[in-house]
């Protein structure tokens, strides 16, 4: 299994990026939230999903493991695929779609295209009691200061602390220095804890 791919884009349209990594060119489809992050030329690191078919092997990328997690738990879903999934990560940033799940919002899940009343309601009941809102949150910062912030607390926790004190104080001593180093982070965050 692929976790993420580190790499330079040299092709970006709205629904793919091609994604270069010592000497492969990986064909990833992504979202419109992802694509509105990226630029061609720079380089990355997306996350990944792979769905292995019968007649495909297909690459789905992800600026942060937020957006892959809830794309996760869109297909989890009966009637459901990774293209449904994708337009509506496309439709919605994770935070809105977090929200539209956990408040029961129908009529907004309808608006997206392919997506009718049935389907809408399915995705709510499944996933209603599966989203913590709110509780991937971090700083407004740059893709890779959220990523510090995310292992930060993925390593707090692991180390015993519960996830909304670690969560507090990362975004606390965040805010103070978005420069720290995940190393940095997590020392200064265990004199805080």
């Amino acid at each position: 299994m692929i976790e993420y791919i580190k790499g330079k884009i040299t092709e970006l349209t709205p629904a793919n990026a091609i994604l270069e990594s010592y000497g492969i060119g990986y064909n990833l489809s992504i979202s419109l939230t992802t694509f509105s992050l990226l630029k061609e030329g720079e380089d990355v690191k997306l996350y990944v999903y792979e769905a292995i078919r019968e007649d495909a092997h297909l690459l789905y990328g992800f600026v942060n493991k937020r957006e892959r997690e809830l794309f996760t738990l869109l297909i989890s879903v009966s009637g459901v695929g990774p293209n449904t999934a994708r337009i509506i990560l496309s439709s919605f940033t994770p935070e809105e779609l977090e929200n539209i799940i956990a408040s029961g919002n129908v009529g907004l899940l309808k608006g997206v295209k392919g997506i009718g009343s049935k389907t809408a309601e399915r995705i709510i009941v499944d996933l209603k009691d599966k989203i913590k809102v709110g509780d991937s949150t971090f700083i407004i910062g740059t893709r890779a200061e959220q990523e510090v912030q995310e292992e930060t607390v993925a390593a707090l926790v692991m180390l015993g602390y519960p996830q909304p004190a670690a969560k507090k104080v990362v975004q606390k001593l965040s805010k103070e220095n978005p420069n720290y180093k995940v190393e940095e982070l997590v020392k200064a965050a265990l004199k805080a804890l």
